[in-house]
């Protein structure tokens, strides 16, 4: 984790002042043994925080995403598929896409981190991280120490009709072993947005933080909650979107008491959240119903996963099987195309929504039927099949991507024919998808599909 400090603290008026050395590292990261600490187990300490660890999210998107040093390990996930197997029972007309997590629990953030964890994306509107802050006192005697907490930080946001977000601050695993000064230890909270797009717009945040304490009363008193929120019309954006984007970091500043000697204040700091806010027309409460104030809505910019089911049942099972083949063996699909790479499948090659050029859109779709045709005649369509494309000809990705960027490689999509009702499921189901998870138009948000 990042590490910075100023000078050592200066000794109290005490002969023999002791000597502290506070380093911040994963959540869940052991805690040496005095035994071990004497034997030099302090070096593995120094080891996890040795090097400077990346704060930026691998899955952020937007603006934020150029923002410090990105991560080059993936946030952990939920571990079941977001989509019910219940879904497989419903007619393909009633079709909806579930509505994503907007809570979580301190239990769940803390069993999803920790390991390579860095950070735990349940939604868009659902992400927590961590860290843990850990000092070994020593004093010149002989007598030796330890003391460790770790923070937790879950970003929310609970209704999509408030733009507010919530970032709850949970101090806990407080362990502390044979002599140390953790008694008087002062631990800080602060939550602050070193950078907004545009740079004009202004945050609101609630004054609950900053807040020190010293490490009994943080114990005594373990959660705080801090908000965050900017106000309609000040973004940017095409189609009106008033897009705004924001970097929220955490940071916990942990200083040592008087009569100790070492560096202080350290300051740690987690994996850094990035908000956005959007006030869409083609999104939920576009209006702010009745209250302009408070129109558009919240998420937290980060690649987005649509599921699909592949289970035999599953009202998209057909489209569910194309989109795995165009994944696992472009090369089978048509059109022919011996360099075919679909994108779509992992976060470094993410799809984009397209919403604001019905032209580019009507091109997609004539692009893909057009291929449909070649492939396997005029009478593709018989038994009520359609033709059914991907990349999906909502996005800038489809079908005729090469012909409106030349970086693009030609004929990199996949035609198939499908049963209609299976096609017009998982198109309901894109389109829930879209809506639920606040996907904007354009080069500014991503998504990727997943086969279940």
């Amino acid at each position: 984790m990042p590490l910075s400090s100023t000078a050592s603290a200066a000794p109290a008026s005490e002969a023999t002042p002791g000597h502290a050395r506070t380093y911040v590292v994963p959540a869940g990261s052991p805690l040496p043994s005095l035994s071990e600490i004497r034997a030099g187990a302090e070096q593995q300490l120094s080891a996890a925080e040795a090097a400077v660890e990346p704060t930026t999210p691998l899955e952020v998107v937007g603006p934020a995403a150029a923002y410090g040093t990105k991560s080059t390990v993936p946030a952990a996930i939920p571990r079941t598929p977001s989509v019910p197997a219940a879904r497989s029972l419903a007619a393909p007309a009633a079709v909806s896409y579930p509505e994503p997590a907007r809570t979580m629990s301190l239990a769940e953030c803390k069993a999803n981190m920790g390991g390579t964890a860095k950070l735990y994306i349940k939604s868009r509107f659902a992400v927590c991280t961590a860290l843990q802050v850990t000092t070994v006192w020593a004093k010149s005697e002989g007598q030796l120490g330890t003391s460790s907490y770790t923070v937790y930080i879950r970003g929310t946001v609970p209704k999509e009709s408030d733009r507010t977000m919530f970032f709850d601050y949970d101090l806990t695993d407080f362990v502390s072993v044979g002599t140390t000064g953790a008694a008087g230890m002062r631990i800080g909270l602060k939550g602050v947005v070193p950078q907004s797009w545009p740079a004009a717009a202004r945050p609101v945040l609630s004054n609950t933080l900053p807040v020190t304490k010293t490490q009994p009363q943080m114990q005594a008193s373990p959660h705080y909650t801090h908000t965050l929120r900017y106000a309609p019309g000040q973004g940017s954006g095409a189609g009106a979107a008033d897009v705004i984007a924001a970097v929220y970091q955490p940071e916990i500043v942990n200083t040592l008491p008087p009569g100790w000697i070492g560096p202080s204040p350290v300051t740690g700091k987690p994996f850094m959240f990035a908000p956005r806010w959007d006030a869409a027309s083609y999104l939920r409460n576009s209006t702010g119903a009745g209250n302009p104030a408070n129109k558009g809505g919240a998420a937290f910019s980060m690649i987005a996963t649509l599921e699909y089911s592949s289970k035999a049942g599953a009202p998209e099972k057909a489209v569910a099987d194309h989109i795995k083949q165009a994944f696992t063996n472009p090369k089978a699909t048509k059109p022919p195309n011996a360099l075919k790479n679909v994108p779509g499948d992992n976060i470094n090659e993410p799809l984009h929504r397209l919403y604001l050029d019905q032209k580019r859109r009507d091109r997609n779709r004539a692009v893909a039927v057009r291929e449909c045709t070649r492939a396997w005649g005029a009478n593709y369509t018989a038994d009520g099949k359609e033709c059914d494309e991907f990349p999906f000809a909502t996005t800038y990705e489809g079908s005729a991507a090469s012909e409106f960027d030349v970086r693009v490689e030609k004929d990199n999509f996949s035609v198939m024919p499908v049963p209609g009702a299976q096609n017009g499921a998982a198109g309901n189901l894109l389109s829930g998808f879209y809506t639920a998870n606040r996907i904007i138009d354009g080069p500014d948000d991503g998504f990727i599909v997943k086969i279940n």
